[in-house]
């Protein structure tokens, strides 16, 4: 079977109907990852001190929502973007996170802050990430590293305006009332242009190969996809890590609201600069090195917020773990491009986000058992967060180089 041909773009689609289908991607992933996912953490603290949680508690709903979600709904939903397109996947995810944080500005018990959990995992499967990637991958094929790197600031944007929204509407209307804003914003912002999504015309000769693409059989065979799978799984826990927490630490140095939310925007804003330079080395350098270099960011970043603390400490910080982070989630989509092509996309990237977004849910949940218990200190937590991100880029440098046109076969 020739696995080369990929699902492209329409050659007479015009320029404004890719920036349609770029500002759609952005600002997606702008609500349903910047304000649903990276907002969050901003109400930990919150939520510790009115309902007595632990750290190990208010981080295990992230845990609780990704696994009982992603092993369900991750693969399902990938093949329905394959077969069906993402419009009613990113319609109904913007309905479902928009619904979560509003949900849990009202919760007051445990069953019902992992009940509104679990549904913003749902956005973020059906409306974040995974849809805007295929989006992206079908409808731009030269440039598709600078394209998804352009998406993909949607998130440093959003996840940069909401600890700055959310602690001056905090200090306003309270912290309840806040969330339910953000959920009302969330919905408002992703939901009207997904709306009108049409997908790109698709040539009969390409429909065939698309309906008889790479199986699910395949991809699990290629030993590529578990290097991808399991690196992508490291890097992805360290960050998830850092981002869930980082709200928390602020707070044990005494951090006010203002000051925690202005750092944490500064770490997104980086972010910004981050997925634009590592989208555009994604375009002129092999992706397995932009990956790897991806992963020592994140790793030789975290021992900063173990040293003693000196001027400028967090901030040095926050610019270049902010540059680590942005490339960090931008580059696994277009490495799996590269290896198994743009027709098995979204069933190959609903397996690997299945497989991240156990990480990202478990490590964040380790951190905080490691400081609760026994020693209320992040060291033990952030050295476990270094060694894995270490893992994470060693087991990438065994992918193959030189891989374009899917399925491990070399350009």
């Amino acid at each position: 079977m020739d696995h080369s041909a990929q699902l492209s773009p329409p050659e007479n689609s015009s320029r404004s109907s890719q920036s349609y289908i770029l500002a759609t991607a952005f600002l997606s992933l702008f609500a349903i990852v910047g304000f649903a996912l990276y907002g969050l953490p901003f109400f930990f603290d919150f939520m510790t001190k009115e309902f007595g949680w632990s750290r190990t508690v208010v981080t295990s709903g992230n845990a609780l929502g990704k696994l009982v979600v992603a092993p369900l709904f991750g693969f399902i939903a990938g093949w329905m973007i394959d077969r069906y397109g993402p419009r009613r996947l990113m319609m109904s995810g913007a309905l479902m996170a928009g619904v979560a944080l509003i949900g849990l500005s009202f919760t007051d018990s445990l069953w019902t802050f992992y009940l509104f959990y679990i549904f913003n995992a749902l956005g973020y499967v059906f409306g974040g990430p995974l849809p805007c990637q295929v989006l992206i991958s079908r409808w731009f094929d030269n440039n598709r590293g600078k394209a998804m790197g352009i998406a993909y600031l949607g998130i440093g944007t959003g996840g940069a305006l909401v600890p700055l929204i959310s602690a001056s509407l905090e200090k306003n209307i309270g912290w309840h009332l806040t969330l339910t804003s953000l959920g009302v914003l969330v919905i408002l912002i992703a939901f009207p242009l997904a709306f009108f999504i049409k997908d790109p015309k698709v040539a009969k000769s390409e429909k065939s190969v698309v309906n008889t693409g790479i199986t699910i059989k395949e991809i699990l065979r290629n030993p590529n996809f578990y290097l991808l799978a399991f690196g992508s799984m490291c890097s992805i826990g360290a960050v998830g890590g850092i981002s869930q927490h980082l709200k928390l630490y602020l707070r044990d140095l005494s951090y006010t609201q203002s000051q925690a939310a202005q750092v944490m925007s500064f770490v997104m804003f980086s972010s910004l600069a981050g997925r634009v330079l590592m989208g555009f080395l994604a375009d002129l350098i092999n992706r397995k090195y932009v990956m790897i270099l991806i992963y020592m960011i994140v790793a030789s970043t975290i021992p900063l917020l173990l040293l003693p603390d000196f001027p400028g400490r967090i901030y040095i910080f926050a610019v270049i773990f902010g540059i680590g982070l942005g490339g960090d989630y931008m580059i696994i989509p277009l490495m799996a491009a590269d290896l198994f092509g743009i027709k098995a996309l979204g069933r190959t990237m609903g397996i690997i986000l299945v497989a991240d977004g156990i990480a990202e849910s478990l490590f964040p949940m380790l951190v905080g058992y490691l400081y609760d218990v026994p020693s209320k200190s992040y060291a033990v937590g952030f050295t476990v967060l270094i060694c894995l991100a270490t893992v994470g880029a060693v087991i990438v440098s065994f992918l193959p180089k030189g891989v374009r046109n899917g399925m491990g076969h070399r350009a």
